[in-house]
């Protein structure tokens, strides 16, 4: 009677040359994919290795290739809508190209992301997509580099890194969407952002070290001093890190004397706590508040009013930094690409005039004429 392999234990490479009645680096190539191996060998090889349920060790795999066949990915929030579609972006395209993923989430926090980096490389990945939380402590992503295994970016650029990225351009996108605001009327506007501070108001643009979020407040604020607002950093908050903070901050925003009467999110998660502390404060959108956020989604086209967004191509984004990388995994040599791919603004019904005027430094009601 054959002996079969105990299933108390792992199958190696053994028993499966043992099966096949090869040697076991013949069988160690077939499984591997690498070197020469007879056709013969290898049918014999695969067909013992399915029999015996042979499960590969891609750590050991991993040491006699070099190679993983894994791509780390580091994002901010996975939380996040926008990052769970760049992800799923990446995957599809890694899944095409052969390869597999590992994710991890820094939280927006730098020794969070470098722990994740370290950890990915303890893994042998072949390279990395990392979402960078900041642009002023980059060593770790210096040293991807300097390693030799690929390294690209998604979604926020870092100029004083050579590395493929892939963006949109979040400064223009920015002033699009608060001329919007700007044209209906609006004068006292708000910007709302994760990125955390001391005190969570806006000093200076230096307190910004995310370059996505650093570049749709520049966007912002220019088109606030064309427009002849002032001081319009006044009502530029910062920390809106989770549900509870950003309700803390929403409702302190608009329980003032001088609330904004629109308000930009700079995320859908945000959006959808402030649209929500807008309606537990008895304000309606767009009646006293004018809503646009940045991503389109589910909700914002389900509530009443539908909420008009920034539409960023997620997925594409994540689609667009996978195939970079898979190109430098796979031998190609080019200087390093800056993608930076086109966005729209879907307007609904989230944006209306103002409810009052601002007239030598008080409100008054629009009149009817």
């Amino acid at each position: 009677m054959k002996k079969t392999t105990p299933k108390s234990r792992s199958v190696t490479v053994s028993d499966v040359a043992r099966e096949a009645k090869v040697s076991k680096a013949t069988a160690a190539r077939a499984l591997g994919g690498y070197g020469t191996v007879s056709e013969k060998a290898h049918e014999d090889v695969m067909a013992a290795a399915k029999a015996l349920d042979y499960r590969p060790n891609e750590l050991a795999r991993s040491m006699t290739t070099g190679k993983s066949g894994i791509i780390g990915v580091v994002v901010g929030d996975i939380e996040n809508p926008f990052f769970s579609l760049a992800v799923r972006g990446i995957s599809d395209a890694a899944r095409a190209a052969g390869f597999n993923v590992i994710l991890a989430n820094s939280g927006e926090q730098i020794e969070a992301e470098k722990a994740a980096v370290r950890l990915l490389i303890g893994k042998r990945v072949d390279g990395l997509i990392v979402t960078p939380s900041e642009s002023r402590d980059v060593t770790h992503l210096r040293d991807i580099h300097r390693s030799g295994r690929p390294l690209a970016l998604l979604d926020r650029a870092l100029p004083d890194l050579d590395v493929d990225t892939v963006t949109v351009d979040d400064r223009d996108v920015a002033i699009r969407a608060t001329r919007i605001l700007v044209n209906a009327g609006h004068r006292h506007i708000a910007y709302v952002t994760a990125v955390d501070a001391e005190g969570h108001e806006l000093r200076d643009l230096s307190q910004i070290y995310t370059s996505s979020v650093r570049e749709r407040i520049e966007g912002f604020l220019a088109v606030c001093h064309d427009a002849g607002i002032t001081d319009p950093k006044r009502h530029v908050r910062l920390g809106a890190t989770s549900p509870e903070e950003t309700r803390r901050i929403a409702t302190g925003l608009l329980s003032t004397p001088d609330r904004p009467t629109a308000i930009l999110a700079s995320d859908s998660l945000i959006g959808l706590e402030l649209f929500k502390v807008i309606q537990a404060l008895g304000l309606s959108v767009p009646g006293d508040i004018s809503l646009i956020t940045f991503h389109d989604a589910d909700w914002t086209s389900v509530t009443s009013p539908p909420i008009t967004v920034v539409d960023q191509p997620v997925y594409a984004l994540g689609k667009s930094v996978a195939e970079l990388l898979i190109r430098r995994l796979k031998g190609e040599t080019r200087p390093p690409e800056r993608l930076i791919l086109p966005t729209s603004i879907i307007e609904r019904g989230s944006v209306g005039p103002p409810p009052e005027e601002v007239t030598g430094g008080s409100r008054t009601k629009p009149s009817s004429d």
